[in-house]
């Protein structure tokens, strides 16, 4: 296979996603602002490009694995946007977790430059994205879909495809996205209770992953906690975002979520104390006098 897949953003995901495709036989052309990053992935077989233009200019799927809107702007539109050297009918992977607003408009925009949009945000975190067995919440046209069925298959193990209109991936990822915040404030909670309490937390963890309590976020993130190893996966501040989406999301149509605005203002304290860019369990610190017991 010689194909010529583009990838924007090597971050947790994105460089997962670029190795899935090399693994896969793809040409992977990549570009990412932190030229550490960028050199490795050249190591391994990849080809390094000095901006989001040269990828566009030789690839004809785009895949950007970026933060947020503003960075999926910029990197598709910007001074040295992809979008503007990419050939006519190459498709754009828009796989951040935005507003679906700006993905429907992203769409549009993308069409009207002769080009295609899967509107494809994904999930599955930095494992998954290695194994090339994440999940994608995907929508968008049929022509899209068609001209990278095999950039889907090696990149995750779920596409689901959940309508012809961009903006409906976004929503869906956004709703997985107030679960999993929502999850994780609640898992940080019930550690900050238990360690105040007294109970002995390596003891608390084992009871809740075999009870009804667990949930995915609890088990994967609560070893952060016991371990004290905050390095971000995924940070404070992207939940920050996230969940903010999801509150802007629903107050458009004035729909009330109760649960969402205390995951997101606990996400915020957290930010403000200066835990932004630290993984999202330590939201767990908010909790005055939490601490783990020596050895952990």
């Amino acid at each position: 296979m010689s194909r010529n897949i583009g990838v924007v953003g090597l971050g947790a995901m994105g460089l997962g996603v670029a190795r899935s495709l090399l693994r896969a036989g793809f040409r992977v052309h990549a570009c990412d602002l932190r030229a550490a990053v960028l050199q490795s992935f050249a190591a391994e077989g990849g080809i390094a490009c000095a901006s989001p233009a040269e990828v566009g200019r030789q690839c004809d799927v785009v895949i950007t694995l970026v933060v947020n809107a503003a960075q999926t702007e910029a990197v598709l539109f910007g001074e040295h946007g992809a979008v503007a050297q990419m050939k006519p009918g190459g498709v754009v992977i828009a796989s951040a977790t935005v507003s679906p607003d700006f993905a429907m408009s992203l769409g549009k925009r993308i069409e009207a430059a002769g080009l295609q949009m899967l509107d494809a945000p994904v999930s599955g975190g930095a494992a998954r994205a290695a194994s090339g067995d994440m999940t994608m919440m995907t929508s968008g046209p049929a022509a899209a879909y068609a001209a990278c069925e095999n950039v889907l298959a090696a990149i995750a193990g779920k596409v689901y495809r959940l309508g012809g209109a961009h903006g409906i991936g976004s929503k869906v990822k956004i709703i997985n996205q107030l679960l999993a915040g929502v999850h994780i404030a609640a898992a940080a909670e019930a550690m900050a209770l238990g360690l105040r309490e007294g109970v002995d937390a390596d003891a608390l963890y084992d009871v809740i992953t075999h009870s009804a309590g667990n949930s995915w976020m609890f088990e994967n993130r609560v070893p952060h906690i016991l371990s004290g190893d905050y390095t971000p996966l995924s940070a404070v501040d992207i939940f920050v975002k996230d969940l903010g989406l999801v509150l802007d999301t629903a107050r458009a149509s004035k729909f009330p979520l109760p649960l969402s605005a205390a995951a997101h203002q606990m996400f915020m304290m957290a930010s403000s104390a200066g835990h932004g860019g630290e993984d999202d369990s330590a939201v767990i610190k908010i909790f005055p006098g939490i601490e783990l017991p020596a050895g952990h």
